[in-house]
């Protein structure tokens, strides 16, 4: 076959453009710092290239759910101690009301301070986080309670709902009277007897705020203001205190020693539940944490993953480079060489 120097010079351009074309590869490489610039440059890094990006944003907003809950159990933890604080009180009083010493006027003092305390954990139950009302459940833009008076200068702790009315412990609507609770012999607010007018609201009220924290691991972390109120079975702190505050209005020994009997059993199991309660945000504290841990661990590793699928190892470009130039530089020299053009070149 015969070689011709048109044939010479067209291999040498050839080879030339394909090492300046693999110079060009690595400089791009060199200045982003990254193995692929575009999907053609290899598609099975960009489709999993992608998929880090997803995982590694995912990751972050599951971080961000663990901070906000972390945050609103440790809110949660705050406001259950002052109520534990409060109760203990209301506590202590019942255990003085039994001072056989004590006059009218002792026991309108204990009934004036208990009342005090009705209304405080009735603050402490519409604690407020981020603009919204942890102990309200789904229903968490609104108070979820009140503390009313009634005509006898008593304090109720009562649901209240979002058109401003007031419920009792079954969703039934409370009785006013001139902005006062209408209360019947036994010194309990007076209903309607109906439960169905706010049926969905009073549901809402009470319903568990669910939080994701890792792809498709849910965790109910809200106490609701029943859980708080509902001590036992068919027994109800808005029942107690109200009962407690009655008998001690009332001048009947058989309410008085109801004081140290019955309802300082029952404000003893009042304060265990509430306990209890303490104790499961202190679980799911806790799980928070070890959640938060594993998060931050999660989106090391993926992020590691995702900088060996797409960034480049620089000493290695470096060098691969210095050899493409010494190549490119060495077919420059050799076709100089082998490729000598004359005149008669020119004129073929």
């Amino acid at each position: 076959m015969r070689v011709t120097n048109k044939m010479l010079s067209t291999n040498f351009l050839r080879d030339m453009r394909n090492n300046l074309g693999n110079m060009k590869d690595l400089q791009s490489q060199l200045t982003s710092g990254k193995e692929i610039r575009r999907p053609s440059d290899n598609p099975f890094k960009v489709a999993r290239s992608m998929q880090l990006y997803s995982d590694i944003g995912s990751n972050k907003q599951y971080n961000e759910n663990i901070k906000d809950t972390l945050n609103w159990l440790d809110t949660t933890d705050t406001a259950l101690d002052k109520a534990g604080n409060t109760l203990q009180r209301v506590r202590d009083l019942l255990v003085s009301s039994g001072n056989p010493g004590y006059g009218e006027g002792e026991k309108k003092a204990l009934k004036d301070e208990i009342n005090q305390k009705v209304g405080e954990l009735a603050q402490i139950l519409n604690t407020n986080f981020d603009g919204r009302y942890i102990f309200g459940g789904t229903k968490g833009t609104s108070k979820p309670v009140e503390a009313l008076q009634d005509d006898k200068g008593n304090t109720h702790i009562v649901y209240k709902t979002k058109d401003g009315n007031y419920l009792n412990k079954n969703g039934a609507q409370i009785e006013l009277e001139n902005g006062k609770i209408k209360v019947d012999a036994n010194g309990k607010p007076i209903d309607n007897g109906d439960t169905k007018k706010y049926e969905d609201e009073f549901k809402h009220l009470n319903e568990d705020l669910i939080v994701e924290i890792s792809q498709g691991v849910t965790m109910e972390y809200n106490v609701a203001s029943r859980e708080l109120m509902e001590f036992s079975k068919g027994k109800d702190l808005m029942d107690l205190l109200s009962d407690i505050t009655s008998n001690l209005s009332s001048g009947k020994p058989e309410d008085i020693k109801k004081l140290t009997g019955e309802n300082l059993d029952d404000i003893t199991k009042a304060m265990d539940n509430l306990l209890k309660l303490r104790s499961e945000v202190g679980a799911k504290q806790n799980r928070m944490e070890a959640a938060k841990d594993q998060n931050s661990e999660e989106n090391f590793n993926l992020t590691d993953i995702l900088s060996k699928t797409e960034d480049i190892d620089f000493t290695e470009k470096i060098m691969e480079y210095s050899v493409m130039q010494s190549v490119y530089i060495a077919s420059l020299q050799t076709s100089a060489k082998v490729i000598q053009p004359s005149l008669l070149d020119y004129l073929r």
